[in-house]
């Protein structure tokens, strides 16, 4: 019991890892002007959706046809697919405008809209540790964003403005699928979504394509496509939701939660260390207020 215990902490620890690397990735290609990011969340979408549905076929065909047969659950999955898109996507456009260490500590937002949804849904205030995790990500979010001067933001206002509605989308898609959840694996419910999201990756980049003069299909180098296709797809995104929801299943949410806190440490270390990008002692600080605000609410869930 205590091996696989060890192993569920282990798998989730290494998907969490992987979403801070991806984050990572992306910041390299977005160096290159000629890739935007709905192109980048195209391409992972569509690998990782088809790498992801073609192993649920092989194991759960049956629940895939019963989820597709179901009306309400098919438009719950193209609801959670929408989100999935929105989460990915403006991610990329936050890492863009920020840097990847920034726009993972943002996306962990996420944590305190999905707890000010249940409070509002139980109509009373965040009390608690749920309040103490409120202020540390209050006072993370403004450390990251002024770099401790209350008189002028070190980013711009457009990457915080992306990196919160990025938080938001990852709210909805956590919170979109629970009935799902109820009555199926994650897994194949994720795959069929991640599937939906490729489906609007594809029919945004055309979009936009169509609707912008001239061609929009980027110039890769070998690398970029390394990065992109291996980086990004197999290991950032079809990896990582694998390895994480399979050590969610063995350790559960709560502790779930908490292993997640690896997300944007992982990219903030990843980002210092392989990009050489400099982080600030106001930077490490919004870090380690971010995790505190994810344990904080995660001890919360457990004792209520």
């Amino acid at each position: 019991m205590q091996a696989k215990f060890i192993k569920g902490v282990a798998a989730a620890l290494a998907g969490a890892v992987l979403w801070g690397f991806s984050g990572n990735c992306i910041q390299l290609l977005v160096a290159n002007d000629t890739i935007t990011p709905l192109f980048i969340t195209m391409v992972r979408s569509v690998v990782a959706g088809c790498a992801l549905i073609a192993f649920s076929l092989i194991r759960y065909r049956s629940v895939i046809q019963e989820m597709i047969c179901d009306r309400g659950a098919l438009c719950r999955v193209l609801l959670f697919g929408c989100a999935l898109w929105a989460s990915q996507v403006t991610y990329a456009i936050s890492v863009e405008q920020t840097n990847a260490g920034t726009a993972t500590v943002l996306q962990s937002l996420a944590t305190v809209f999905v707890m000010l949804f249940a409070c509002a849904s139980a109509r009373r205030l965040p009390k608690g540790l749920q309040l103490i995790g409120l202020i540390c990500a209050l006072i993370s979010t403004w450390l990251i964003a002024t770099q401790g001067d209350p008189m002028a933001l070190a980013l711009p206002a457009s990457g915080i403005l992306w990196g919160l509605v990025n938080a938001l989308s990852v709210a909805i898609y956590l919170i979109c699928p629970a009935k799902l959840y109820d009555r199926w694996p994650s897994l194949p419910v994720i795959s069929c979504a991640l599937g939906m999201s490729a489906l609007c990756s594809v029919l945004g980049f055309v979009g936009v394509g169509a609707c912008s003069e001239g061609a929009i299909a980027p110039v890769l180098s070998a690398s970029d496509v390394v990065l992109l296709v291996v980086g990004i797809g197999l290991l950032g995104t079809a990896a990582a939701f694998g390895l994480y929801l399979s050590g969610v299943a063995i350790v559960g949410s709560v502790n779930g939660s908490l292993l997640g806190t690896a997300e944007p440490a992982s990219a903030m270390i990843i980002m210092a260390l392989w990009l050489g990008t400099s982080v600030s002692a106001a930077d490490w600080t919004g870090l380690i207020l971010m995790i505190a605000m994810i344990a904080t609410v995660a001890l919360s869930s457990r004792s209520s």
